[in-house]
């Protein structure tokens, strides 16, 4: 089934750049390729990178039901779009008045814990379900897999529901080489399985794009960046298509040879490096411009220019709107509607 597309056809040259653009066929194309590997609730799409809730909601249409979140704003946004069947919200938050606000008006949120102080605002805030935060291996938050027991124990002195345990592999995402990736994931999960037995519950969630492939042990994947996707992946391996780009204005072509475009560091998540450009080489991004040169090929003042990310979670949370398109015309616009805390 193809995305629902509604509202007026406008030609692709009449947005304003810089601006996110999305190839429907591509996306789509993404969405079933993923959907096809994790049906259902084997996977719980992460909407911190595409922080739209029509394009969760199409998700939800292809059977993803439960959804991975990174803030607050995620939380109650997607609790507000009705798509707040199970929102788990992956990170430790020490106020959740505000997600005890979302549970009393029907939604189901889950909380990561990884101490009694965020178990504590948990219960204080008004949500009832917990999943124990477990450190696999990524200096970041989580617990120690031999302290997630004790830490589920205390959940459940406090009258909390403890669903089970996350750990996200991060530090493995990018591996290259499969069979070193696959070992890696495996070391991981075993950290993370050890907890599951101690803490107990359903839940054993984990993973992300660059190894949706490869954690065969973890119950649910919390990919993401898929069904957009950014060089950072690509380069990697992800077998998804860049289906995101930013369309971009050549305002200045200099004559030492190089090219200066309308976007910069202001549209750009830049914590994995320069954007690319077909047939260019990027020299740097200042604040508003991006600057380039090109062998073999000419650019002038005024031509539209694709952008492609480096990292997309970041760059979409940087825009207003996302633009869908089929060829030059814009057949949507979906409001990037998830952004803030």
């Amino acid at each position: 089934m193809d995305l629902l597309l509604t509202g007026s056809r406008t030609p692709l040259a009449d947005l304003t750049t810089p601006a996110l653009v999305v190839e429907r066929t591509l996306l789509e194309a993404n969405l079933e390729k993923m959907a096809a590997v994790l049906p259902g609730t084997r996977l719980r799409p992460h909407v911190k990178a595409f922080k739209t809730t029509a394009l969760a909601r199409r998700m939800a249409e292809l059977g993803h039901t439960g959804f991975t979140c990174a803030t607050v704003r995620e939380v109650e946004g997607m609790a507000a779009a009705g798509l707040g069947a199970d929102l788990l919200l992956a990170n430790e938050v020490l106020d959740c008045r505000r997600l005890g606000a979302v549970v009393d008006a029907g939604a189901r949120v889950t909380v990561a814990v990884d101490s009694q102080l965020t178990v504590d605002a948990a219960g204080a805030g008004g949500v009832g379900e917990v999943v124990v935060d477990v450190n696999v291996g990524l200096p970041r938050c989580g617990v120690e897999p031999e302290q997630a027991g004790a830490l589920a124990d205390y959940a459940r002195t406090k009258g909390l529901a403890v669903r089970g345990v996350m750990g996200y592999e991060g530090h493995l995402m990018l591996i290259e080489d499969p069979a070193d990736k696959a070992r890696q994931v495996e070391e991981s999960m075993v950290k993370l399985l050890k907890a599951s037995a101690d803490v107990g519950g359903d839940l054993v969630s984990a993973g992300g794009t660059g190894t949706f492939d490869v954690n065969t042990w973890a119950g649910e994947i919390q990919a993401g960046s898929y069904c957009l996707m950014d060089t950072t992946y690509a380069k990697a391996g992800a077998p998804f298509a860049q289906a995101l780009t930013l369309l971009a204005t050549v305002i200045s072509a200099n004559p030492g040879g190089w090219f200066v475009a309308d976007l910069g560091l202001k549209a750009l998540g830049m914590d994995h490096g320069n954007p690319s450009i077909e047939g260019a080489a990027v020299w740097y991004c200042a604040d508003e411009h991006t600057v380039f040169s090109a062998d073999g090929a000419h650019f002038s003042v005024g031509d539209r220019i694709r952008v492609s990310p480096a990292h997309v979670d970041p760059t979409v949370a940087l825009h207003e709107r996302l633009h869908v398109v089929d060829g030059d015309v814009v057949v949507e616009t979906w409001d990037v509607d998830l952004r803030g805390w």
